[in-house]
């Protein structure tokens, strides 16, 4: 049986990305040189990484010649359209390479929001050009706002410049941040937002239902991914607090929602080189980092002291809720 193949990126910022995002969940990517296209990852030598473009890796998983990937949720989308139930996304908030799929025009045509676009199509004698990378998306959404007099150009590499050379009318290109379709005349037109798309992490549905190693790397994979995501907004709180008994210690703490942790804090003894052992406690609670000051203001105002905080890495659960959801659908 051949090794379990996880595609990802193999160039840009997404494969950046994609490369410190496993690393970041215990899953260092081995890559010898930048000019070779197959990587592996040292603590799953029966993992094979592939390395190709984000939309090759939406074709190899559906057609099964890769078992996972990495990709952009617009090029799944528009890739598998028509082909969607060969294809399982196991985790689609992924947390990076987040863009939407946009219509622009430029500054100077009038067209500022997709009312105005269906009624200038209304005008034409000929049909509007908009240039796209995704002809399925585009076609859809432009159906969807009863715009019928369009002609869908399929084109690769810069759309921004389509327009000024009299290549297109209109275009629908990705965006992040906006400043490339500025910065080129052009404007980001009002309810014209096709799709809202971020990193995904795929796999082929057969391959999951068929092959047991395929399987388990998938609960591999939801786990840690999911283990990390819960832990990147949290830390570790430890600290110090006097109090006649580990009970009275945890009523003290349960009277500040801030203090509950995730089930509650562990509470242990303090054996002080003074003797007050009995009267010191240690209290450790994980925290949403985004809540540390009213945290440690609670702790302090019921006689918290010595306060440590540390980044949380990982924070596991009984089972991955994207695992369960994967078995509920491969199951349906």
């Amino acid at each position: 049986m051949r090794k379990i193949r996880l595609a990802l990126p193999s160039k840009g910022r997404l494969a950046e990305e994609s490369f410190a995002f496993l690393e970041r969940c215990g899953l260092r990517i081995y890559r010898p040189n930048t000019r070779q296209y197959i990587a592996t990852i040292p603590s799953k030598p029966n993992v094979q990484v592939i390395l190709q473009r984000p939309g090759d890796i939406a074709t190899g998983v559906r057609q099964g010649s890769l078992d996972f990937g990495i990709t952009g949720y617009d090029v799944l989308v528009e890739k598998n359209f028509g082909h969607e139930e060969k294809t399982l996304v196991l985790h689609d908030a992924l947390g990076f390479g987040k863009c939407t799929i946009n219509l622009a025009a430029p500054n100077e045509s009038g067209i500022e929001s997709v009312a105005d676009l269906r009624a200038r199509a209304q005008q034409l004698d000929t049909p509007l050009r908009i240039a796209t990378k995704f002809p399925q998306l585009t076609g859809q959404f432009l159906e969807s706002h009863d715009i019928a007099n369009y002609r869908l150009i399929d084109a690769e590499g810069t759309l921004e410049i389509a327009p000024m050379i009299g290549f297109a009318d209109v275009i629908v290109d990705l965006v992040s941040s906006g400043v490339t379709l500025r910065e080129n005349g052009l404007t980001q037109l009002s309810e014209g937002e096709i799709l809202r798309s971020q990193s995904v992490l795929v796999a082929n549905r057969a391959a999951l239902r068929e092959r047991a190693d395929v399987l388990t790397f998938a609960r591999t994979l939801l786990e840690n991914i999911e283990a990390h995501l819960r832990a990147k907004e949290s830390v570790m709180i430890v600290a110090n607090m006097r109090g006649e008994s580990a009970e009275a210690v945890a009523e003290n703490m349960f009277s500040h929602s801030e203090l509950s942790g995730l089930r509650g804090p562990t509470i242990a003894p303090v054996y002080t080189r003074n003797g007050e052992g009995k009267r010191w406690f240690s209290i450790s609670i994980a925290v949403n980092r985004r809540e540390l000051d009213k945290t440690i203001a609670a702790l302090r105002s019921i006689g918290g002291s010595g306060v440590i905080v540390t980044p949380a890495l990982f924070i596991f659960e009984e089972e991955p809720v994207r695992y369960r959801a994967m078995i509920e659908a491969l199951e349906r």
